[in-house]
């Protein structure tokens, strides 16, 4: 079976090997089948423009980004996201598609959540956008279960023996979203500027956050 790294996205950052000079085969399909729907009229630009901008902005990770911060620097607000997500996000306007049954997972020091859909391709769209290639694939799907610190030492993290690791299988009906650990040394951080750390992959389970700006993955 090949590893969960090779299905992640050409832009990853973690994999060199996997940068490449010129769009995938896939990217091209993408974009031949897009000119030609134009052409023909069935496709208006501007449209697409608006559901890109969308999905990048309004329902993206970006939003999960503002949830997470906001439980950083509201305790209250935490309670409440932990005892039940979907009212809690919907607070903050979100809502909809993959966030109508939500639950949030904390990380702690000596617990790590990690979320999979294991029979497809269930997410929290409401906070995370579009799901990423290698969350689809089936290395990732079967794998997650059965080697979730495998899994994880794949994606660059690697977490202590003792460290218990939970895995939660989403369904259609029933979606998990992960509340990471807010970086040490954040004390004196706006949410604003947290919620510019937290990334998709943290709000997933196979990344932490840092201090480092690394922006929210797309």
């Amino acid at each position: 079976m090949h590893d969960v790294a090779h299905s992640r996205e050409p832009h990853e950052p973690h994999l060199a090997h996997d940068h490449q000079s010129v769009p995938s085969d896939l990217a091209l399909r993408v974009k031949s089948l897009e000119s030609l729907l134009v052409e023909k009229g069935l496709v208006d630009p501007a449209a697409l423009d608006v559901l890109i901008d969308t999905y990048e902005h309004k329902i993206g990770p970006r939003n999960g980004a503002h949830v997470v911060a906001r439980a950083w620097v509201d305790q209250s607000y935490k309670s409440r996201l932990l005892a039940n997500g979907t009212a809690a996000i919907a607070e903050l306007g979100y809502g909809g598609r993959g966030g109508d049954y939500l639950v949030v997972v904390e990380n702690t020091p000596r617990v790590h959540n990690v979320i999979v859909c294991t029979l497809c391709s269930c997410y929290p769209w409401a906070v995370l956008g579009l799901p990423p290639v290698w969350y689809k694939s089936a290395a990732y799907r079967s794998r997650a279960v059965i080697d979730p610190r495998g899994v994880l030492r794949e994606f660059g993290l690697e977490l202590p023996e003792d460290v218990e690791i939970r895995v939660w299988d989403s369904t259609a009906e029933l979606r998990y979203l992960v509340l990471p650990e807010r970086p040490a040394n954040s004390e004196n951080l706006s949410e604003e500027e947290l919620a510019a750390l937290v990334t998709r992959d943290a709000m997933v389970g196979v990344a932490k956050v840092t201090l480092a700006p690394l922006g929210v993955c797309t």
